[in-house]
C-alpha cells in the first residue's frame, strides 16, 4: 500500500490584508465610491432618460461633488464619468438636431447611430466601473474632457 505523497503541513497562505487596503494602493472605499460613478450613469438612465439624456451624467456629478474633496481617486473618476457621459448626451443632441435640420430623414442614420453609440457607452461603462474597483484609473475612449 502506497501513502499518499501530499505534505501532511502544507504552507498556509498569507492573511489578506487588513484594512481594505489592495494591491493598488487605493482603499476599498474609495474603490467603491469610483466604480459607483460609473454605474450611477447606467441607474440614471433607467430611472430617467435612457442614453444620452441628463439621467447618465447627474449620478457622477453628484459623486463628484461630494467626494472630490476627500477621495483622490474618486475625484478622478467621477470625472472621467461625468466628462464621458457629457460627450454622449452632445453626440446624442447632435444627432437629433440632424434629425430635425433634415425634417427626419436623418433617422436614417440617427437610429442605427444611437443603437451603436447606446451599447457602446454601456460597455464602455461597466469596463470602467470594474476597472474602477480593481483600481485602475480608467480612461473613456473618445471623450471630451470638459470639467478638469
Amino acid at each position: 500500500m502506497s501513502e499518499n505523497p501530499v505534505d501532511p503541513n502544507p504552507a498556509s497562505p498569507p492573511p489578506p490584508p487588513s484594512g481594505g487596503h489592495h494591491p493598488s494602493g487605493i482603499e476599498s472605499e474609495q474603490r467603491q465610491w469610483a466604480m459607483f460613478a460609473h454605474l450611477s450613469a447606467i441607474a440614471g438612465a433607467i430611472l430617467t432618460s435612457g442614453v444620452g439624456g441628463w439621467g447618465t451624467f447627474l449620478g457622477p456629478l453628484i459623486i463628484w461633488l461630494v467626494k472630490k474633496d476627500t477621495m483622490p481617486f474618486v475625484d478622478d473618476q467621477a470625472k472621467e464619468a461625468l466628462n464621458f457621459n457629457i460627450t454622449v448626451a452632445i453626440v446624442f443632441f447632435a444627432l437629433w438636431v440632424l434629425v430635425f435640420v433634415t425634417l427626419g430623414i436623418g433617422l436614417v442614420i440617427a437610429i442605427p447611430a444611437w443603437f451603436v453609440i447606446g451599447i457602446a457607452w454601456l460597455v464602455f461603462t461597466i469596463i470602467a466601473a470594474i476597472k474602477a474597483n480593481d483600481g485602475v484609473a480608467y480612461r473613456y475612449p473618445f471623450s471630451l474632457r470638459l470639467v478638469k
